[in-house]
């Protein structure tokens, strides 16, 4: 069942309506120089039923998708993360698309660390692993046998095939969990993604502080680089001093990538609902403090990719419109 949003505070009304005439300014699609501006999936219901993005006519996630590309050049798909979808989807997508659109997937947790839910799995692997702990809905990827986990790579890996053949995969990204702490055999456990995910461009969100500390996070940048992984720079919350901080750096020539996750500091601190974490607007002055930062990253990687992951109503899909309009005339000059 879908999640209230009614139940939700509203933003400031001053804040919501800066934003949505910032938004009027926005490129269509909303692009600036090698910087594509896009947010963290089209299907989620609170979009849809706000009224403000989507026209009426626009009912399935196929429609929405062709509107949202109208748009956008770029959308990050989460889906993948809960379930592993048939490439024969992967196939639609290309077909809904333009040319020039590209898709970030999110990892499945057989990548990530995170549980994976057995609930979610195609049918014939969720038989085959019936009795493993069979009391519990969700297992570690360490639980799993190793021919499962491996099926798994391979089903998510031709999902991102169709994608790659037609010029649309932009890149995997992976969530650590925000219990993995930056230790040996994390780090191990990051230096195997290139060879689990091969000729992807693979980038990689921390989530807990200890990756960025000032004195572990040039090593931990040169580890990512010598792999050939893409930093995420984030912006979240400071929950109680242990967040990662926003920090810029490309770590790879061709990708650099920024995800925005809001600043509702209540929504992580109590382990709230996914809407509650994300009822977020952010207004036009702290995007503004954004906007020469994430163009400086266009200088040191050929792409970067600006996502909004405050999917609440029509917020990401404002802000990511706001970013676009405050950073295109930095490309413009005076």
């Amino acid at each position: 069942m879908a999640e209230d949003d009614t139940k939700l505070p509203p933003p400031d009304p001053q804040i919501e309506q800066a934003a949505r005439a910032l938004a009027q300014q926005a490129p269509l699609p909303a692009r600036a120089g090698a910087i594509r501006f896009g947010t963290a999936g089209w299907t989620d219901p609170t979009l849809a039923a706000c009224g403000t993005f989507y026209p009426t006519k626009a009912r399935s996630a196929a429609d929405r998708l062709g509107h949202y590309a109208t748009h956008f050049p770029i959308v990050e798909v989460d889906a993948t993360y809960y379930a592993i979808p048939s490439p024969a989807v992967a196939d639609r997508w290309v077909e809904r698309t333009p040319d020039d659109f590209v898709f970030d997937i999110k990892a499945h947790p057989v990548f990530t660390g995170h549980p994976i839910d057995r609930v979610r799995l195609p049918k014939d692997l969720a038989q085959a692993l019936a009795t493993v702990k069979p009391d519990r809905r969700r297992l570690y990827p360490k639980d799993v046998p190793t021919e499962i986990r491996d099926e798994l790579m391979v089903r998510f890996r031709a999902v991102l095939d169709p994608l790659r053949q037609a010029g649309k995969l932009g890149c995997v990204m992976v969530q650590l969990p925000p219990w993995t702490t930056a230790t040996r055999g994390a780090a191990r456990e990051v230096e195997k993604l290139p060879e689990a995910l091969p000729d992807t461009r693979v980038a990689v969100e921390f989530r807990h502080g200890s990756w960025l500390e000032p004195s572990r996070r040039q090593r931990v940048f040169e580890l990512l680089e010598r792999n050939g992984l893409a930093y995420v720079c984030v912006d979240e919350p400071d929950v109680l001093g242990g967040g990662v901080p926003p920090i810029l750096r490309a770590t790879r020539s061709d990708l650099a990538v920024v995800r925005f996750h809001g600043h509702n500091i209540r929504g992580w601190r109590t382990g709230a609902s996914v809407l509650e974490r994300f009822n977020y607007l952010y207004g036009p002055d702290e995007l503004r403090a954004w906007a020469s930062p994430v163009k400086s990253l266009a200088d040191s990687a050929k792409e970067v990719h600006a996502v909004f992951n405050n999917c609440v109503r029509d917020f990401a899909v404002l802000n990511a419109k706001d970013l676009a309009a405050l950073v295109l005339p930095l490309f413009e000059g005076p």
